[in-house]
Order: C-alpha cells, then sequence, then structure tokens
C-alpha cells in the first residue's frame, strides 16, 4: 500500500524542513480514512452537520468529492443534486479525475504548513475546490458540453474568486495556495508538480487568437500577484518573484524578479515548488 504520509528531510539550509512528493498512485481508500480520522477530534456541535454531510455520510473519496463539489456549485440553475451526479457520472467516465484530485490534496499536505491534515483542505481549502471543480468542466469542455462547462467556470469564479477557462490543461500535485484572485487563461499548461500564490494570472497580451498563453513546466513556483503574458515558456523548476511581470521565456531552474522580470541570482537544482520557498538571491534594483 503506497504510503501517503508526508516524508520530512533535511533543507540545506537546514532552517527549513522541505518534503520530498509523493510521486506513486495514491490509494484513495486510506486517504479517505485519513480524511475522516482528522475529524475525530472536533466536537463543535454546530460543525457536526458539515462533518457528516461532507465526509462521514460517504463511504468513498469519490463520493465524497462530487457531493462537495456539488454542494459548492448547485444553484437555481443546475441543483446540487443534480450536479452531483454529473460529477459521479465524470469520475466513472475518467477515473483520471479523482487519481489527480486524491494527488492534489496530498500535495497540499506536503507542502503547505497551515495544513494539519487532510480533512482541512478536502472541506475549506478554495484553491483545491477550485482546481476539483475545473477537472470535471475540463472534462465537459472535452466531450462538447461546452455550455455547462463554462457555467461551471462561471461558478467557480463567482465563489473560489478563482477564474480557470474549462479547455486549459492542468497536470497532478497543483496547489493553489489561497487561491484568490487566480486567473488561467484558455491555451494555458501546467504540468506536474506546480505551485501557485494568489493572484497569479496566466493570460495573453491582447488579441491574439490562437495558442497565447504561458506553458508552466514541472516544479514551477510562481509568487503571489505575478502576470506571466503570453505564449511563453516558464521551464522546469523555475521561480517568479512576488508581483513581477514575466513577458519573456524563463529558462529551467531560474530565479524572475521585477517590472519586466529578469534572471536574478545563479542556477538553482531544487524544484521550488515542492520547498515553497519564496525568497529571492540579491538583487541589484528595484522597481
Amino acid at each position: 500500500m503506497p504510503d501517503i504520509s508526508p516524508t520530512s528531510l533535511a533543507s540545506a539550509r537546514g532552517a527549513r524542513a522541505v518534503v520530498e512528493p509523493t510521486l506513486l498512485p495514491i490509494d484513495q481508500d486510506r486517504l479517505w480514512t485519513d480524511i475522516a480520522a482528522g475529524c475525530e477530534g472536533c466536537a463543535d456541535p454546530l460543525v457536526r452537520g458539515l462533518l457528516a454531510t461532507g465526509i462521514r455520510n460517504h463511504a468513498t473519496f469519490a463520493n465524497g468529492l462530487a457531493a462537495l463539489i456539488g454542494r459548492k456549485l448547485g444553484d437555481r440553475s443546475v441543483a446540487d443534486d443534480a450536479l452531483s451526479e454529473l460529477v459521479t457520472e465524470a469520475f466513472a467516465a475518467d477515473p483520471e479525475i479523482v487519481a489527480a484530485a486524491a494527488a492534489d490534496l496530498v500535495a497540499i499536505r506536503e507542502r503547505d504548513p497551515a495544513t494539519a491534515n487532510y480533512a482541512t483542505p478536502f472541506l475549506f481549502f478554495k484553491g483545491y475546490h477550485a482546481v476539483q471543480s475545473y477537472r470535471v468542466a475540463h472534462w465537459l469542455w472535452n466531450n462538447d458540453r461546452r455550455y455547462l462547462a463554462l457555467h461551471l467556470q462561471s461558478r467557480t469564479s463567482e465563489l473560489f474568486a478563482v477564474d480557470i477557462h474549462p479547455a486549459a490543461r492542468l497536470g497532478r500535485r497543483i496547489l493553489f495556495d489561497h487561491g484568490t484572485g487566480i486567473v488561467i487563461g484558455e491555451t494555458s499548461v501546467l504540468e506536474d508538480d506546480v505551485s501557485l500564490l494568489q493572484g497569479v494570472t496566466l493570460g495573453g497580451t491582447g488579441k491574439n487568437v490562437g495558442d497565447r498563453h504561458p506553458k508552466v513546466r514541472r516544479g514551477v513556483l510562481i509568487g503571489a500577484g505575478a502576470k506571466i503574458l503570453g505564449n511563453i515558456e516558464l521551464g522546469e523548476g523555475a521561480k517568479v518573484g512576488a508581483g513581477s511581470i514575466v513577458l519573456e521565456s524563463v529558462p529551467p531552474f531560474t530565479t524572475v524578479v521585477g517590472n519586466p522580470a529578469r534572471p536574478v541570482g545563479t542556477r538553482h537544482s531544487a524544484l521550488p515548488a515542492f520547498t515553497m520557498d519564496q525568497m529571492l538571491p540579491p538583487i541589484d534594483y528595484m522597481i
């Protein structure tokens, strides 16, 4: 049985622990057991109903996630129960959606120091909810149910302040830390193991058509408020400083900062998405 517990390793700096990512398939039954265990110590009577409807009333991770998305995105146009049934249909047709959702949850537990257990991000982290809602919308988009996909995109934006076009392509183990204000355009690509902070934009540069949005390779960390614009590439392991405006491709394992962003320091060898280390090397200018 794969171990889904994060394994702490000593960092090169000593003061900060880094975590080796869980790359093996996630045991969803064990994950669901761990999610339920994270609620055992809660005695607040006002939360018992939430824990029951969110976790204890469901036998599997997939069932619990389908019910959660239905409750979150349901409205007078598409009722909660109908939407949960739609999500269940998507999960049955494409089990990769559930596998990716489980991997995303474990990635949050490994990378986010504010996460004490698996139940907390599953129930309360809107960055996680937004990514999983996108995954269902992406399935709808690829199955020619595009108006419904766009409805889910709209509801996700309204509820979570995260706007992901359903045609964008996201890999596994994606972390949207806080999530507020993240915008991801139609032809964007996020490979596996990417971490984004709040306020990040992966956008175009104007009214260009076709392939016009950024390609973010594995292990990239993008700091809060950064804007990545145009059909450019952030190479594997790149780091973008908070508030930067990136208009040109970034080489692998390179840190960029500023407006317009430019490389600073020397190339690193780690994947910053795993460490979530947003510190920058010394720079010789300020904007």
